[in-house]
Parts: structure tokens; sequence; C-alpha cells
């Protein structure tokens, strides 16, 4: 059934992002082309909505379908978490074609976060190790909960940048978070099996999978912040639903680490993300200008910088994610000490293929030729 979702949200996406694309260009809703943009030509950023479209069906479809319906009984956070991505979506479409001070964002990411806390699902336990510290009072759980989702709502709208990549990263992720999440379920001695943070990965997947053909390179349309902002939204929400499952013991395993399974996957899905906004924050702070200024410095503009290609650049980024995210994954099935090996191996691997074209540059033959 969660894979039928899947399909559903990618047909609806598929198609909604075509009518975008129609709409968009025949009413000529362009943002003016900045100096840190990777493209030349007018291109329209009403993607997200064909992937709210997908979200939206998907989740109403979800709440009269065959076993999957049994999430939304007598349970009001699947429709919290969908309000919120409605906010989220008129504030990202409104900053895609009007340009809002980053200000204004922020007070609407704040509302659409705290619309999911107050009404959708809130952080109650943090994981930590020998055990979980739990949150008594309901303020700060709003709070932790809202300020969560915010700074990965901002670190999904980082990485988009390049055409394909934050849709590509999102259904990589997602995947690895859904497989696990499922896997956990279906070996749980459990009357029911269905999951909320299954069933939210298993449409995220499926909405950026309809919504991709149409933005891989040469892009014909953007998500825009509607679409990066509505995947991080929901990404947490997932992230904040299997945090809240600790001490249910479904994550409890003798081989692996299970205090910290929970909110290992979604960092490690969201790591590339993350890193980019702390690094831009850190840069841009030291510049002496605002967190939330745009500039070049991203990590997918480094990666071009040094000479790989666009479509490289992504492929590279999706590489990275596949061994963060498959590899926080492999934690809740094999012993860890064996995964910890791989992972660590894959990374050193990765790490010298990220950097070949800047070691190559500055090989023996390029610096001698070089006056010093």
């Amino acid at each position: 059934m969660y894979l039928l979702m899947m399909l559903t949200a990618a047909i609806v996406s598929y198609a909604a992002t075509w009518g975008a694309r129609l709409v968009g260009n025949k009413l000529e809703l362009y943002s003016p082309i900045r100096s840190r943009d990777m493209h030349s030509r007018p291109i329209s950023r009403l993607g997200g909505l064909g992937i709210f479209a997908g979200v939206l069906v998907a989740l109403v479809t979800a709440s009269t379908s065959f076993f999957v319906k049994d999430i939304f009984r007598n349970n009001t956070a699947p429709w919290g978490i969908l309000a919120g991505a409605t906010v989220i979506v008129l504030v990202g479409v409104a900053d895609d074609l009007l340009d809002l001070r980053w200000w204004v964002k922020l007070i609407g990411q704040s509302a659409a976060a705290l619309v999911v806390a107050i009404w959708g699902v809130r952080m109650t336990i943090i994981p930590f190790i020998p055990e979980p510290f739990v949150i008594q009072n309901e303020a700060v759980s709003i709070v932790l909960t809202a300020g969560l989702i915010v700074t990965t709502m901002n670190a999904f709208n980082f990485i988009d940048g390049l055409d394909g990549l934050a849709a590509g990263v999102a259904i990589i992720g997602g995947a690895a978070f859904f497989l696990t999440a499922y896997w956990v379920h279906r070996t749980a001695v459990l009357l029911d099996r269905s999951d909320l943070a299954t069933l939210l990965t298993a449409i995220v997947v499926g909405s950026c999978v309809g919504f991709l053909p149409h933005n891989w390179f040469p892009s014909k349309i953007f998500m825009g912040d509607s679409g990066a902002m509505l995947i991080g939204l929901l990404m947490a929400s997932a992230g904040v639903v299997s945090t809240g499952q600790i001490s249910s013991g479904l994550y409890d395993r003798a081989n692996g680490i299970p205090t910290i399974i929970p909110i290992l996957l979604p960092f490690a899905v969201l790591f590339l993300p993350l890193l980019d906004l702390c690094l831009a924050v850190v840069r841009r702070t030291a510049l002496g200008r605002s967190p939330w200024s745009a500039d070049r410095g991203h990590l997918h503009h480094k990666l071009l910088d040094i000479g790989y290609s666009h479509r490289s650049a992504v492929v590279l980024m999706y590489l990275w994610t596949c061994i963060l995210a498959f590899g926080g994954l492999a934690f809740a099935i094999f012993p860890w000490h064996i995964v910890l090996a791989v992972d660590l191996a894959a990374a050193a691997i990765m790490a010298v293929v990220t950097a070949w074209p800047y070691l190559r540059q500055r090989g023996p033959g390029q610096i001698a030729g070089t006056p010093e």
C-alpha cells in the first residue's frame, strides 16, 4: 500500500508539474536571473506546486485506503502536517514570485512549523546514550519541534542550486528513511503496523520522482522555495515521528545502536543540506552579512569551481547522499562495527574522487610550471 501511495504521488506530481510549467511559461511567471544562478534563460519556479499536488492527493487518498487509513484513525497529526505544508507552499510561492525579504520568509517558515508542532507532530524525546531525555514541558516541545523544522526547511532550500539536485537528494534520502521505518514496523510484534513516518517518506519520494524528469539538466522548471521548503518540512516531520518511537522498543537491536537510530538516520539523510547550511551561516556571518543573504559559496558551487560539470556535480552529491543515507540505514540492520568500517572506507574513497579535479590541477607538473 505504501508503494501504491508512492506511485499515486509520482503520477499526480508529474502531471501537476507539467501543468505548472505551462501556466508559468504562458503567464511568464519568472524570477529575475541572479548572479549566483546557473541558468541563463528565464525558467518558472512553480514546480513546488506540482510536488505539493502529489503530496496532497496521495495523503487524502491514503486516508481512505486499506491498511494505511489506520494512521488517520483518531489522529490529527497527518492533517496538522498537511496544514503546515499548505502554509509553507503559499509562503514559498510568494517568495518565488515577489522575492520576499529574508525576515518575512522566516516569519512564514516559523508559522508553518508552529502549525505542525501544535496540531501535527512534536518532539517528546531527545535521544541520548544510555537513556533518552524525555521532554516534559509542552511549550519546550513545541519550540524545539518548530526550530528543527525551520532548520531542515532552510537546509533543503540551500542545496536547491543545481538542476535535479534537491529532488534527487530527497529521493535517495527518503528511500533510505522509508526502508528503515518500513522494516522496523514489519519485523515488530504489533497489531497495527501502519506508520505515519513510513507513509510521509513514501509520499515525499513519489512526489520528487514525478517532479525530477521536469527538473533534470537542462531544467524546464524549478521547484523553487515552495518545493524545497515543503520537502524539508515533510522530512523533518517524519524524523520527529520516528524519534518519538524510541521508548516503544521498535528500534531495539542487540547488534545495532538502538537509542540513536531514529535520530541518526534523519541527520544522515540530511547531512549534506545541514552541512551546507552551517557553512553558509558561518561564511556569511564572518563577512558581516545576514545568514540568509544569498551567495555563490554553496557546496555545489564549489564542485563546479574545481572543474566538475553541472551533471557530474549533481551525480557526485547523489553518491555522497547514498553513502550517508544508506550507511545510516545499515546501522539498524547489521553489526555497528562492520557498518562503521564500510562507511568510513566508502567516505574515504568518495573524498578522493571528489577532490580529484582539484588535486590534478595542483599536481607536481602544474605547480612546476607556475611562477612562485
